[in-house]
């Protein structure tokens, strides 16, 4: 009788997955094609390439290798491109390493390296990573590792000048929706990338979904955190213009996340304004709602943000642009206070 062949699974990173029995253990094997992932199975199962090494054994570039392959059903594709990509690039001379045998001056000095080349962001990414690995199979070792301290984040909220600007040139192109539903509604590009037609209900969109770029090109997850999963009530005008849309398959819109970022700026450029990114748009959503007194609380369940870190930092940004005003008010105060005590004396 011929024996039945190990199933492969597709893994939301784009990786195939096949699962045999090896000495009463349940043992995964992950692949890049699916017939590559049944062919280490099977090879597996008959003894001829050995069975997965003990962490004691492992090198650091194999335990996080195993890492990554363990939580690759669990986490998005974009992370898990991250993570490879961390993999390949970061802390090169750590990899090669016993992961028994790797001491913290050795981590330290890795890091100090490449925090001669890279961004505080790009550093702090890779030791976070080598942090989860290490907690997992060398959980004795508690790091301790000086990181290079966190960069301020640069962003640029386009003016309410510059916004009306942006809308208006928007109109009647195959910008305007992709425009509006970031600006009004404050949707992310993946989340725009990922509207079904099934998320529209009357008058409510369903913010439940994303498409994100992972290593093998685009994929859908869920939305980026518990809060993203939202309902929110689109305006006459954007559900005319939904209407509108050709309706070729489940999407709504049809560009990639490169397409919508690039046609931005080349829609900026002509209407003679500075550069914005795209995400620029849903900062100023949440710059507005601010402006306009909208609590916090109901600014974070519209943005779908899990908490206030974004939106505090937004709001310092905003509040910049009124620092004469509130100085004026401020020296006003004093300035009136100092003359009537001297009118008193």
């Amino acid at each position: 009788m011929k024996k039945k062949l190990p199933t492969p699974q597709r893994l939301p990173s784009g990786s195939w997955r096949c699962q045999v029995m090896v000495d009463g253990k349940r043992v995964s094997v992950v692949a890049e094609t699916a017939g590559e992932a049944q062919a280490k199975a099977v090879a597996l199962k008959a003894g001829l390439i050995e069975k997965a090494k003990k962490p004691s054994s492992l090198t650091v570039g194999q335990a996080i290798d195993r890492y990554i392959e363990s939580k690759d059903a669990v986490l998005s594709p974009s992370t898990i491109a991250g993570y490879k990509r961390i993999r390949t690039n970061a802390v090169q001379d750590l990899m090669p390493l016993r992961l028994s045998d790797l001491t913290q001056e050795q981590i330290q000095r890795a890091v100090n390296n490449m925090a001669k080349k890279k961004s505080s962001k790009s550093v702090r990414n890779a030791h976070g990573l080598l942090s989860a690995v290490v907690r997992e199979y060398r959980p004795d070792m508690l790091l301790r590792t000086t990181l290079p301290q966190k960069q301020k984040p640069e962003i640029e909220i386009p003016s309410d000048e510059d916004i009306g600007t942006i809308m208006r040139a928007a109109v009647g192109t195959e910008m305007e929706l992709p425009v509006l539903l970031a600006v009004w509604l404050g949707l992310r590009v993946s989340e725009i990338r990922g509207l079904t037609w099934d998320c529209i209900s009357g008058n409510i969109l369903h913010i439940n979904k994303a498409i994100v770029e992972g290593l093998n090109g685009s994929e859908v997850k869920g939305t980026k955190t518990y809060s993203g999963d939202r309902k929110l009530r689109a305006p006459q005008y954007l559900l005319e213009l939904i209407e509108k849309q050709p309706r070729t398959d489940d999407y709504i819109i049809h560009m990639s996340g490169q397409a919508i970022y690039k046609r931005f700026v080349r829609l900026c450029e002509k209407a003679g304004l500075p550069h914005y990114r795209f995400h620029d748009l849903r900062h100023a959503n949440t710059s507005i709602m601010l402006a306009l007194g909208i609590p916090d609380k109901y600014a974070m369940e519209r943005m779908g943000h899990a908490t206030s870190n974004m939106l505090k930092t937004v709001y310092q940004h905003t509040m910049a642009s009124k620092q004469e005003e509130v100085a004026d008010v401020v020296d006003n105060y004093f300035m009136e206070k100092m003359h009537t005590n001297l009118h008193m004396k």
